[in-house]
């Protein structure tokens, strides 16, 4: 009977495509209305009884007492959706500040507590796509399933070379469903999106799109062995930063053989503890690792629920999950750093372009107004305030101006965003004290200064001037933001910036830093002092030595740098 069950899903005629192809899910389902009609009735049945559940509480007056029941019944509507349902509740689950904690622990469970599929039929789509019984390739595997997600389901093994592996099985009949809801959220996005408040409603079905190509994207598990490999390979010189190793003699699209990783889910905070692990240095950990996704590599990972993530017995963290991933344009990642950079500097006129070049605006929108509206949803965020600000109160100011403003949301954009709130969410379960700029700022900070790419220096000179004149305050604000986490060290920014001064690049730099020392007809000695007192304990005599003949090194003849060295010593004779 599996074999019969395998053989009918894979000859769907949907099975044939190659990714996700809206028209062709169209044209089979305008066919077939039935189907479509049917599911729909399903999806509004089950949410309309949940929802008189909650009135009837309510009228009832037994709200409260019947909230775990009404918790539970959600998770299990959910579930009974399958894939494309449980991606949502998996993404609310990891919001400790928008969900209630009864309903949240229910939705965590959505993370990789799904009722398994028949474990003989596991191990029969295992035998089809490796051409061998499971016990002939595995030296032993689990029983029964160790986790069990939207997707699929995870077996723990050993192979017989020794090494403990997990085993993805993708579930038999997810094509289907996932391509029914599809098609069934494309027709209603089309549908909302003239009655929507926000202009984020202009092109809805979009998003429905960009979320059909990443879920067509994670049912190949050779897409997501990839990905896997790149990640890890990006992150190779990040000791605190892991990815499984993959092994591709026994992975399929179907099947996915890669390393066990020997941690403890985000999730369990007790054992976290227990483990003497430091919360606060895995968020740390996580939020570093996610900006340096989206700003560095430009891939990231959009799916970094806790059921995704390990911490480690040696307090790293280790991502599991790569099958929705996301790759962003060279010219996007720099209008991000663009929008810091403006950000830093109250340019808000120029952040509006950036918001243009980066599709929340159309080219020809009249910026006036929302210049002054973003001055006053953003004014203070680089103030002492900075401490009190999270992603969602940034997005809860921004939502008043995009009401009233035509803002729009790029389909991109909603898995950045549902990266960025996944990952501060996760963070918040870890610390719910935590403010994801305590470790972004510094991180942009240090990347601005310490960068040696031409386009984040340009961007460092952009911050430090302002119509022509030298900004020694931002300068300032800058050095305090890189080394407000302690992870700064600044010889090396300085050796890199004078190095950068001594080229020819950088003469024009040079008459600029020497004017601004005597700008407006005077010396600038305060400033100086006040830059000397920020910096002076990281200047240790050795130090300053090792750089001043690093950089005196990097800028003279190869002749002079080979004895730079030793005439530079004190008391260097260089007669003897």
């Amino acid at each position: 009977m599996n074999s019969e069950v395998l053989i009918r899903v894979s000859d769907h005629p949907l099975a044939q495509l190659k990714g996700y192809d809206a028209k062709a899910i169209a044209k089979y389902y305008i066919r077939r209305p039935w189907q479509v009609i049917w599911r729909t009735l399903s999806i509004v049945f089950m949410f309309a009884g949940f929802l008189l559940g909650l009135l009837w509480d309510r009228a009832a007056g037994k709200s409260d007492r019947h909230q775990p029941e009404r918790a539970a019944h959600l998770r299990e509507i959910i579930t009974k959706l399958g894939p494309t349902y449980i991606k949502v509740g998996q993404a609310l689950s990891t919001r400790p500040d928008l969900v209630r904690e009864d309903y949240l622990a229910e939705l965590t469970k959505l993370q990789d507590r799904l009722p398994p599929f028949p474990t003989p039929q596991a191990f029969s789509i295992i035998e089809r796509e490796l051409g061998k019984p499971a016990d002939k390739i595995y030296k032993s595997i689990s029983a029964e399933p160790v986790a069990a997600a939207s997707l699929g389901q995870v077996f723990k093994a050993t192979l017989y070379t020794g090494e403990d592996v997990a085993i993805k099985v993708q579930r038999p009949d997810l094509l289907p469903v996932i391509t029914l809801d599809l098609f069934i959220l494309r027709v209603i996005a089309k549908l909302l999106a003239p009655l929507l408040p926000l202009n984020m409603g202009v092109g809805l079905d979009a998003i429905v799109d960009e979320f059909g190509i990443k879920l067509f994207e994670e049912i190949d598990y050779v897409n997501e062995a990839h990905n896997a490999e790149r990640f890890a390979n990006y992150f190779k010189d990040d000791p605190k930063v892991k990815a499984p190793k993959i092994y591709w003699d026994y992975s399929t699209r179907y099947v996915l053989t890669m390393e066990w990783i020997h941690g403890i889910k985000l999730t369990d905070v007790e054992s976290i503890k227990a483990a003497g692990l430091d919360t606060d240095e895995l968020v740390r950990i996580g939020v570093l690792a996610g900006l340096r996704q989206l700003l560095e590599f430009g891939f990231f990972h959009a799916d970094p629920h806790p059921g995704n993530l390990f911490a480690t017995y040696d307090g790293s963290m280790a991502y599991i999950d790569f099958g929705m991933m996301d790759q962003l344009e060279e010219s996007t990642k720099e209008t991000l750093v663009d929008s810091v950079v403006h950000l830093i500097n109250r340019d808000y006129e120029q952040l509006g372009q950036d918001y243009v070049k980066l599709g929340f605006l159309a080219a020809n929108t009249n910026m006036i107004p929302i210049v002054k509206a973003l001055e006053v949803v953003l004014g203070d965020i680089m103030t002492e305030k900075v401490g009190d600000f999270n992603f969602k109160v940034v997005t809860d100011r921004f939502s008043s101006v995009m009401y009233e403003y035509p803002f729009r949301l790029p389909a991109k954009f909603a898995l950045i965003i549902r990266s960025v709130v996944t990952q501060e969410g996760v963070a918040l379960s870890l610390n719910p004290n935590f403010k994801i700029v305590q470790v972004a700022y510094p991180y942009v900070a240090r990347r601005l200064l310490t960068d040696e790419s031409t386009n984040l220096r340009d961007r460092l000179i952009e911050v430090l001037f302002k119509e022509g004149k030298f900004q020694w305050s931002r300068l300032e604000n800058l050095l305090a933001i890189a080394k407000s986490d302690g992870q700064f060290d600044l010889m090396p920014t300085a050796q890199i910036g004078l190095q950068y001064l001594f080229t020819e690049d950088g003469k024009f730099l040079r008459r600029r830093l020497l004017l601004a020392l005597t700008e407006d007809d005077r010396l600038h000695t305060a400033e100086l002092q006040r830059l000397w007192q920020l910096v002076r304990a990281d200047l240790e005599p050795g130090k300053l030595w090792n750089a001043a003949v690093g950089t005196l090194s990097a800028s003279l003849p190869k002749a002079v740098t080979a004895i730079l060295p030793i005439a530079l010593l004190p008391g260097a004779n260089p007669g003897s």
